[in-house]
């Protein structure tokens, strides 16, 4: 017989799909490694597993402890995921800006959700920040930190990483990731840089994030004014992405991010959020770039459900000017079933 051991046994291993239609028009073969399957939805549960485990080793988390962290939502729902498995109590702390489903989500897993207003990282008040003091304030706490804990990027290096290897045979050219904390990035571009160093690594970058121009210049500058992608684009350089081998970085703009994923969902039958519209378009790009023939291989990071009432409605689109990016509505006029009922 063989079972995952619990929550935490069936993190990983996730299957990569070939993305049909956008591989033939580009000629090139486009693999989206589909952490959606993950037992907890995202590319986030490896982080919160990694996260608590290497509490438990230090001897940071014990019986009966606390999990704070602020987030943007994937990570806590892992987190939440995990301390149900493992006994412990989670205390999320989150941007007012993010969509409603996240939060009722969190609150539906047990964890104590705190919404805190929209700040720069700098001022004190910032999510992370008061994250960081609560943990402090509450005896047998801590701060998980996912932003600048390299327990993130480490399981990366050790698991996303040796299986996007292993499932392509390393017949890789590039791989393609947009980053929140720089976990995944960083740590899939390592371990791919050490099987060979050819392997193109890319950032994709949202408007508003100062990523996409250090990259370039080296200079942290904000690339637009801001983006309708949750969780991604950031403006500092965390102790995950530091260092990281990144070859390149690629701007998508919303438009590009809106038309992928209704383009996942009506082409490829892949229900998945914004952060992979993100992915996809920028494989795209450097898909184009390296011309037919080159295997690129992104991340499909998690569902669309937690965004139905964003990204997924039109009203709502249209309201940011980009209703014309995502398909027309369905017909005024539903298909009649009176005569074959009749009949």
């Amino acid at each position: 017989m063989s079972a995952a051991a619990g929550f935490v046994g069936a993190v990983g291993d996730t299957p990569l799909i070939r993305l049909r239609r956008m591989s033939e028009e580009t000629g090139c073969e486009i693999l989206g490694k589909a952490e959606f399957m993950n037992p907890g939805g995202s590319v986030k549960d490896r982080a919160a597993v990694a996260i608590v485990a290497d509490a438990e080793r230090r001897g940071r988390l014990t019986a009966g402890g606390i999990v704070v962290e602020g987030t943007a939502g994937n990570t806590g729902i892992g987190l939440a995921h995990v301390c149900n498995a493992r006994g412990y109590r989670c205390i999320i702390v989150m941007p007012d800006n993010q969509s409603p489903e996240k939060y009722r989500l969190l609150e539906m897993l047990g964890a104590e959700v705190h919404r805190v207003p929209v700040v720069p990282y700098s001022n004190p008040n910032q999510y992370q920040r008061v994250a960081q003091r609560l943990a402090a304030s509450l005896p047998g706490a801590i701060w998980s930190n996912q932003f600048d804990n390299t327990a993130n990027r480490a399981t990366h290096a050790t698991t996303t990483g040796p299986e996007i290897w292993a499932q392509t045979e390393g017949r890789i050219d590039a791989f393609v990731a947009a980053t929140g904390t720089g976990g995944t990035l960083a740590g899939v571009a390592q371990f791919l840089k050490s099987q060979r160093q050819a392997v193109r690594c890319v950032l994709a970058d949202p408007p508003g994030s100062a990523l996409y121009e250090y990259f370039r210049s080296g200079t942290l500058k904000a690339t637009g004014t801001g983006s309708i992608t949750e969780g991604i684009g950031i403006a500092r350089i965390t102790a995950n992405l530091a260092g990281a081998p990144v070859d390149a970085a690629v701007h998508v703009p919303d438009a590009e991010t809106v038309q992928c994923v209704y383009r996942l969902l009506y082409e490829e039958g892949l229900f998945l959020g914004s952060t992979s519209g993100v992915n996809v378009a920028a494989a795209l790009q450097v898909a184009r770039q390296l011309g037919p023939g080159h295997t690129v291989v992104t991340m499909l990071c998690d569902g669309g459900a937690k965004y139905q009432s964003r990204l997924f409605n039109r009203a709502w689109l249209e309201e940011k000017g980009l209703g014309a990016c995502a398909p027309p509505p369905a017909p005024d006029t539903p298909v009649s079933l009176a005569t074959t009922l009749v009949a």
